[in-house]
């Protein structure tokens, strides 16, 4: 499995100068740890998330006693030293760059263009998956293959996939069968006997 198979897109950004108020509401209202910080190109240039906010909202104590914390812009507070991964970047490596680097999400970024971000929600989400998504999802792809029509049927248990009807000959079985295990969560497709 890999980074593009269970990346969140669109992404949702923000921009250096946005108030760190505005950074907070795009985490709140969709439901994210964190947002990559683009510029006015779209060019990646940071990333902001939920303990960068808190720490905007956070008081120190120095020699004087204790200071606020009064960051106002998204620039004050995210982190410039973005870590992205590719979107082929095996899902693997992703989780252990989560993991090594104690983040919670990472940009996927191909060819400079930022093309998803991948958290560690989503990495979870991938492995935890009931047979009832599973089937939806084969029989979405097999539909899709099929034209819209609905050639084959597809039956999963324990992340089994089973797929019945008919077919043309040895190739498109074989197709069949690597669409169905191309489904994050799949441990084995067969054709029904």
């Amino acid at each position: 499995m890999r980074a593009r198979d269970i990346m969140t897109r669109p992404v949702y950004t923000v921009r250096a100068d946005d108030p760190v108020e505005r950074a907070a509401a795009v985490l709140v209202e969709r439901g994210i740890t964190a947002a990559p910080v683009v510029d006015d190109r779209g060019d990646l240039v940071g990333i902001v998330s939920e303990a960068d906010v808190l720490w905007q909202r956070s008081t120190t104590v120095s020699p004087a006693g204790p200071v606020r914390t009064t960051a106002r812009a998204v620039r004050d507070v995210m982190t410039k030293d973005v870590v992205t991964l590719p979107s082929d970047a095996d899902i693997g490596d992703v989780a252990e760059t989560l993991l090594d680097l104690d983040v919670h999400s990472v940009p996927i970024v191909d060819d400079d263009e930022l093309v998803g971000i991948v958290s560690r929600r989503d990495i979870v989400h991938s492995v935890v998956r009931d047979d009832d998504v599973l089937a939806q999802e084969v029989q979405h792809r097999l539909d899709e293959y099929a034209g819209g029509r609905r050639r084959w049927t597809a039956t999963v248990d324990q992340a089994v996939v089973t797929i019945g009807g008919r077919f043309d000959d040895e190739a498109e079985r074989h197709v069949v069968v690597i669409l169905a295990r191309s489904v994050p969560g799949v441990a084995e497709a067969r054709i029904a006997q």
